[in-house]
């Protein structure tokens, strides 16, 4: 059974479903480029979003994107320590010349990648993960098609030109959206220069190969690419009050070019446009009935902001919430999905953001309900035994 609760309403900006830049000036030296507000997903420029292009080591983000998400499962451990393969140490172009049966912490490779962009340690990564680099690509796939990416197929884990390798520019803002969801990316993505084996004879100095999270104020992260065949590529990710802005550029013919544009780019978005904060992440909502649980309520929030976004000086409206509840069964985890927020705003299609148990939840032995059922007779609360598990 579906339950759904009102919760309230507010006055926000009206927002328009798509919001276009008019800009022909903008991204001119790429083939294809893309500016898209990471919270709700709203395209504020597009140029050829859906062409097919070679996207280098931008690849990466969908590794790193499952790697996070065995992370947060519990599967693997940031501490973890990682024995390097022969085919891990002999992988060539960007690297920090990892040794066969070496050991080295998840969370160095992960750094390893996200600042030298190392194709040895996301190999290493993508066998540790999943037993292997094969299966390993068979999960990007399948995390492909569950983001609803229309033009990407990967062949490989690290972006070196591959037949049949392509994605978009649309494509890969929508992993990036998806991957800026796990906060501790950011850590890595954001540092400019650190050392791996520091200490030793084998000391590896590290150096952003994107450098505006040095320069642009707000930029922390998120990856570069290049390839014969991909020419300069970079998405790239800033922060300013409380909008994150999302850039991708391909196919562009230097790195300075690149760059140039990713920064027209991210300038146009933070000049043109600002985000509003209804709900924060994590931000409580209504506690939620249970019955037959250890607990007779849970509390809820929010799994990520709830933001709208507006072009400066826009009118407010009026827009809803709405708490719509799944079939979900116990026992409960803290951080469990139970439900969706339906966010309405006039002229705007209607946004779905993820509901999580704040607590954790066991089913309750027979013994436990007979005790709960005299306690809730007992006080007259007996309208908890409505909400069916």
């Amino acid at each position: 059974m579906k339950k759904t609760i009102i919760i309230f309403c507010c006055l926000l900006m009206i927002v328009p479903t798509t919001i276009y830049a008019s800009n022909d000036e903008l991204a001119k030296g790429a083939k294809s480029a893309i500016i898209m507000e990471a919270n709700t997903g709203k395209i504020l420029f597009k140029k050829n979003i859906d062409e097919k292009y070679a996207p280098a080591s931008m690849t990466k983000m969908m590794s790193l994107l499952l790697v996070m998400e065995q992370i947060d499962e519990g599967k693997i451990n940031l501490t973890d320590m990682v024995t390097v393969s022969e085919k891990a140490s002999s992988m060539g172009g960007s690297q920090i010349f990892l040794e066969q049966y070496e050991k080295m912490s998840v969370s160095d490779l992960i750094k390893g990648v996200c600042i030298a962009s190392a194709n040895d340690a996301v190999t290493a990564l993508a066998e540790f993960s999943y037993g292997s680099v094969s299966k390993f690509v068979e999960k990007m796939n399948d995390k492909a098609k569950e983001l609803g990416l229309k033009n990407t197929n990967f062949k490989n884990v690290h972006g070196l030109d591959d037949a049949n390798h392509y994605s978009s520019a649309y494509d890969m803002a929508l992993i990036a959206k998806e991957l800026v969801k796990h906060d501790k990316i950011l850590h890595y993505s954001s540092v400019y220069e650190d050392y791996l084996r520091k200490g030793t004879d084998k000391q590896v100095w590290l150096v952003n190969t994107n450098k505006l999270v040095k320069y642009y104020p707000g930029s922390d992260g998120l990856k570069t690419g290049y390839t014969k065949e991909a020419g300069y590529c970079l998405t790239a990710t800033a922060k300013k009050e409380n909008m994150r802005l999302i850039t991708v550029v391909m196919g562009e013919e230097t790195s300075k070019q690149r760059n140039s544009d990713t920064i027209e780019l991210l300038d146009y978005g933070f000049n043109s446009y600002e985000a509003e904060v209804l709900l924060s992440k994590n931000a409580e909502l209504n506690n939620v009935k249970i019955s037959k649980g250890t607990k007779d309520k849970i509390s809820t929030s929010v799994s990520e902001d709830v933001v709208v976004l507006h072009k400066k000086g826009d009118d407010k409206k009026v827009s809803t919430y709405e708490l719509i509840l799944d079939n979900f069964k116990l026992p409960i985890k803290k951080g469990d999905v139970i439900g969706k927020l339906k966010l309405s705003v006039d002229n705007e299609k209607n946004r779905y953001i993820d509901v999580i148990s704040n607590d954790n939840v066991d089913k309750a032995n027979i013994f436990s309900l007979y005790l709960k059922n005299i306690s809730n007779l007992i006080s007259g609360n007996i309208n908890i035994f409505k909400t069916k598990i």
